[in-house]
């Protein structure tokens, strides 16, 4: 099932409405309100600044954060005619050799681009999602302004250090410079795919590439429910309680296990396949906004969650200062403190009807007087896991998040560094290795003897050096225990295969010595 999205009402007739005053419209708008209707009235670039405004809870009051994610950039439709000339300019060819019907009104309108239903000549239905004409010109405009405006806050504004409006604009900028490029966004949706190919759980339509370029995507049609459309899922027959576990579990795997998360997951982009009553399953659609975090910001929010699910409050304290989200000095008994306050609370109640959202964004709230440090990614990974715990609650309102999250967390961390991943790195980083190894004396001597002429200065004392020293002559020795452990294994499977007339013996043999001498070479490199 396809809704056609409503399109935005005129200027005109919007600000007719806002200039009536508000005691004629029966009660007073709150100041949410205000400035939600306000970013409607300026136009498309606002309406994203006040999304994304909306995802810093920890930043600005929870009830502008709730009327700011109402917001929504729908707007009046552009001419088909226009659509089509923009899909025949791009893809080189007439209208009626890449497709055999092109709906010219549109399924879905937006500020960046509009969506068109068409037919394959072989009967696919697909969906042409087209960029704006002059788009790239307004934007920039709008964020010249935008910027112009957010340094005005930042000189003027008294709690401009806590809003930090020009990041609000720098995440804008970056939202949109990814949205604009419709060859980025089929990228994004054939790696989802490919991350569930599976289709079980989530499943994420296919990219036609032939009939897709920087500024026209075509992508298979896919029918279904919005996940916040709760009658039409019961009329459906879905079990609304598995789809609202799975959906949390999903959202972890994006997260943890592949690292590759849908970062716009509200109800309009997240659907339901009404076909699957027995395995019901999610539908993504709108793939501009994706988000990753760095390996290292990803190991250590893991651990992170792991330790809340826990109520580990010390490991937590530690944790943060480990990842270099804090200062080294802070005190951990006085975070440690700060954090088990936040927390009791929340876990004298059923664990039902704690929000996990929620609970982050009071903890980055308390962070924030330890001079908590956070990148855009985690503030983007924040956003998503509100929109996540939203849509399972809308499902389930008695879903246990903690329950859910907690063993797909540590199942995805045993999988993830188990000795058998970690040797599959190595294996990965053997060749740059093999590579380096010979270069490495000759590149520390001749590092030494450029300090010895005084062409470079040495920055480490030789305490420094040695520890250096120690480091590459480690190196050295796990290199070659592992190549000799890995030529030893190679002649015994060689020996095995091609001379089996000697017996197993001698192949067990050079395997044993084989995975000594690897052995040997590890541990020689602790």
């Amino acid at each position: 099932m396809v809704e056609p999205h409503t399109c935005r009402p005129s200027t005109r007739c919007c600000a007719r409405r806002m200039a009536r005053p508000a005691r004629q419209r029966g009660k007073p708008m709150s100041r949410g309100e205000r400035l939600r209707r306000a970013l409607t009235e300026l136009g498309p670039i606002f309406v994203k600044a006040g999304q994304v405004l909306s995802t810093r809870r920890d930043l600005v009051p929870a009830d502008i954060a709730d009327e700011l994610s109402l917001l929504q950039d729908q707007v009046a439709s552009f001419p088909g005619s226009e659509a089509r000339a923009i899909v025949e300019q791009e893809l080189k060819l007439p209208i009626g050799r890449l497709y055999a019907q092109f709906g010219e009104t549109p399924l879905a309108s937006a500020s960046i681009a509009q969506v068109h239903a068409a037919t394959l000549h072989d009967g696919r239905e697909v969906v042409v999602k087209v960029l704006r004409p002059g788009i790239d010109a307004q934007i920039a405009r709008d964020v010249k302004l935008l910027r112009s405006l957010g340094e005005l806050a930042q000189r003027w504004h008294p709690n401009a250090d806590k809003i930090r409006p020009l990041d609000v604009v720098a995440e804008v900028e970056k939202m949109l410079e990814n949205e604009l490029d419709l060859q980025r966004e089929g990228a994004s949706a054939s790696l989802l795919k490919r991350n569930f190919a599976s289709g079980v759980d989530l499943y994420v339509p296919a990219v036609h590439w032939e009939l897709t370029s920087a500024r026209v995507l075509t992508l298979e049609r896919v029918h279904g429910i919005s996940s916040d459309d709760i009658a039409a899922i019961d009329a459906a027959g879905l079990d609304r309680k598995a789809l609202a576990a799975k959906g949390v579990r999903v959202f972890y795997e994006q997260v943890f296990r592949d690292n590759f998360f849908h970062a716009d997951a509200h109800p309009g982009n997240i659907w339901v396949d009404p076909t699957r009553r027995d395995e019901p399953r999610f539908i993504a659609l709108d793939f501009g906004i994706m988000g990753s975090l760095p390996e290292a910001d990803q190991y250590w929010l893991a651990q992170n969650f792991i330790a809340l699910f826990e109520r580990d409050y010390a490991r937590i304290a530690k944790l943060h200062v480990d990842a270099g989200w804090m200062p080294a000095d802070v005190r951990l008994d006085e975070l440690e403190a700060a954090v088990r306050t936040v927390c009791e609370p929340y876990f004298t109640r059923p664990l039902s009807q704690i929000s996990l959202a929620e609970l982050v964004v009071k903890l980055f709230q308390t962070a924030r007087r330890f001079q908590l440090t956070l990148q855009p990614q985690l503030i983007l990974l924040q956003k998503t896991l509100l929109n996540i715990e939203g849509v399972g609650r809308m499902l389930d309102p008695e879903i246990d998040i903690w329950a859910v999250a907690h063993p797909v967390l540590k199942r995805i961390l045993r999988e993830r560094y188990s000795p058998l991943h970690t040797l599959r790195d190595v294996r990965k980083q053997l060749p740059e290795w093999f590579h380096l190894a010979p270069r490495l004396p000759a590149l520390v001597h001749d590092a030494l003897q450029r300090v010895a002429r005084g062409e470079q200065r040495l920055l480490a004392d030789a305490d420094a050096m040695s520890h250096q020293s120690r480091l590459v002559h480690r190196l050295l020795r796990m290199i070659a225990g592992c190549m000799l452990g890995a030529t030893l294994l190679l002649c015994a499977v060689l020996l095995w295969a091609l001379a089996p007339q000697h017996g197993p013996w001698l192949s067990l043999g050079l395997g044993i010595g084989g995975l000594i001498a690897f052995g040997f070479g590890w541990s020689r490199s602790r």
